[in-house]
């Protein structure tokens, strides 16, 4: 077929393909059914089969493209060695016409809720500031700017940032932009003040006496409540875990947050999961399944519930991962011992937590410099 405009314009298939020109063999339109378009050449070189990016509609036209493709072919053709880069067609790829081939190429290493995450991040954020300029001339002060105009939504900034970097990186790797050439290197995040809440001595005894009121009303609830308190684990390890993965004193998660995890199971933790086991009498699939037994069962609804019931309305199940850091601190445990028990990729991420062995620290110091006052006559 003959490759026109209108093809060009034409609705995405319901699966990638390419369409190829009957005028200039190995001259093609790639179609994605995300509804990205691009148009391609297929040439040999040396001993290899390539397929190449050359521009995309609408800012290089059919006919254009097919002039460009013809000398590329015709070039590659004749000496058999790797296509120059023709810049001025480079220059013209606009930022929203290429990102979606740039995504899928980064999405295949991304978990399910990592992609959602950085699509939701792309479509509110990025392509609104950044869809309309040629993805090559995209530099440090246009990030600049845009950060200042998201000075009143800090946190979308930081989260949209780290996407942005990996976008731009992965335009360097197919040549949409010069090597080295990252415009969000060494561009700040905003500063912000992560939420901290932790559990009280009193506040454990109420809680405790809430999930043990609980038990026979919403027995699944409280376990996962109890394996979050007794493991430190994040929500989605406890509530998306099959007996599978279980094999005492461990268990193996294959995939977190920060990749393939193990998770120490103390008495208390067996024990939940032992009590969990004789009410269900299986031991395979996932350990707390919806009613419909096809997916992890969501334990916020009941959550909500239960910290109403023990007055901690403030108190999110993340928290109950912070407060088990905070226990730690307390019983002596150092900093890089929390961040194997968490499963802290980064020793940064633990070190949130050194305010509160300063805390315990520098009431050992007011304990033994009154017991010296004392001994001195000095104490009041």
């Amino acid at each position: 077929m003959r490759l026109d405009g209108y093809m060009a314009r034409m609705r995405p298939p319901a699966a990638d393909t390419i369409l190829w020109d009957s005028l200039v063999p190995g001259f093609g339109l790639r179609c994605f059914a995300s509804g990205a378009k691009s148009w391609v050449i297929r040439y040999r070189d040396r001993s290899a089969r390539r397929l190449k990016t050359i521009g995309h509609p609408p800012a290089l036209d059919v006919h254009r493209a097919r002039r460009t493709a013809q000398a590329l072919i015709a070039a590659a053709e004749l000496d058999g060695l790797p296509l120059p880069e023709d810049t001025h067609v480079q220059e013209q790829v606009l930022f929203g016409a290429v990102v979606e081939e740039l995504m899928g190429a980064l999405a295949r290493s991304w978990k399910s809720s990592t992609l959602k995450r950085n699509q939701d991040a792309l479509r509110r954020e990025l392509l609104p500031a950044f869809g309309e300029m040629p993805v090559m001339t995209i530099l440090k002060p246009d990030v600049v700017r845009w950060r200042d105009n998201m000075a009143s939504r800090p946190h979308a900034f930081n989260r949209a940032l780290p996407v942005l970097s990996m976008l731009m990186q992965e335009a360097e790797r197919f040549l949409y932009r010069k090597p080295s050439s990252n415009p969000c290197r060494l561009i700040p995040r905003y500063p912000t003040t992560k939420k901290e809440r932790f559990l009280s001595h009193r506040e454990y005894r109420s809680l405790a006496a809430v999930l043990k009121d609980a038990e026979g009303e919403m027995a699944q609830a409280v376990a996962i409540i109890r394996l979050l308190i007794y493991s430190g684990a994040r929500s989605g390890e406890i509530t998306g875990l099959r007996w599978e993965w279980i094999k005492p004193p461990r268990i193996f998660l294959p995939e977190s947050k920060t990749g393939a995890k193990v998770i120490l199971l103390n008495a208390q933790a067996r024990a939940v999961l032992d009590q969990v086991g004789q009410r269900r009498h299986e031991r395979e699939g996932l350990v707390f399944p919806n009613l419909a037994g096809t997916r992890p069962m969501n334990i916020q609804p009941h959550w909500n519930a239960l910290r109403a019931r023990a007055g901690l309305r403030d108190m999110r199940l993340h928290d109950l991962r912070h407060s088990f850091a905070s226990v730690a601190i307390r019983e002596g445990i150092s900093l890089v011992q929390i961040g194997r028990l968490l499963g802290h990729a980064l020793p940064e991420t633990t070190e949130r937590y050194a305010h509160l062995a300063d805390d315990d620290v520098a009431q050992a110091a007011e304990r033994v410099s009154s017991a010296i006052a004392a001994g001195l006559g000095l104490q009041p």
